[in-house]
């Protein structure tokens, strides 16, 4: 899928749903580059215990490791991801004029075992994060591994997205709560966040 089909059906799904999947934001290439620099900044011990909330709280809510992108100095696959996100960005705001200004994002390391519970994304004393982004790193995934991302919808229900490589999920962040299931094996992603003007940059 082309670009403008792409952030057309992105913006589309948004518009009446508030949250879509989508495959196609980069290269299969791209997406292994990604997830073979998340595996080794991790092997080599460069991510932490993720933290929530302005305080950045340790918590048994969640289980992660992460590291955050550095946008101004971004590595080679990293700028790939940064450049096709923020043109989804731009997109997004021609489309639905959501005031989006930037982007933040982090690598994200589960490891077997390792949850995340039900939360939202938008947090209590700050609106700045508009739309949540989560790309998948994980290639042969199968739905025994486990690890989805289960999505908690407006009538009641919920979906359960995998973490297959190159999934990209959208949703609005003030809308949905959602959590990540545990896996059978080492789960990777990115997670990314599409923010408006607000406070300096929470975790």
């Amino acid at each position: 899928m082309d670009n403008e089909r792409l952030f057309r059906t992105a913006a589309d799904a948004l518009a009446g749903d508030g949250w879509c999947v989508l495959t196609g934001l980069l290269a299969p290439a791209q997406t292994r580059a990604l997830a073979d620099e998340c595996a080794a900044l991790h092997a080599a011990r460069r991510l932490v215990p993720a933290r929530v909330g302005a305080a950045h709280t340790a918590t048994a809510l969640r289980g992660d490791r992460t590291q955050w992108f550095d946008f101004a100095a971004p590595s080679p696959p990293q700028q790939a991801f940064a450049e096709r996100i923020d043109a989804l960005r731009i997109a997004l705001n021609r489309e639905l004029m959501l005031g989006l200004v930037e982007c933040e994002a982090h690598y994200a390391v589960y490891p077997p075992g390792a949850r995340y519970a039900r939360h939202l994304d938008r947090l209590r004393d700050s609106d700045a994060r508009v739309l949540s982004a989560v790309f998948y790193l994980n290639q042969g995934w199968q739905e025994a591994d486990g690890g989805a991302l289960r999505l908690y919808l407006d009538d009641g229900t919920h979906r359960d997205i995998l973490p297959h490589a190159g999934t990209l999920l959208l949703f609005l962040s003030a809308r949905f709560e959602h959590e990540v299931l545990p896996a059978t094996r080492e789960r990777l992603s990115i997670a990314c966040w599409m923010r408006q003007r607000g406070p300096d940059r929470i975790a």
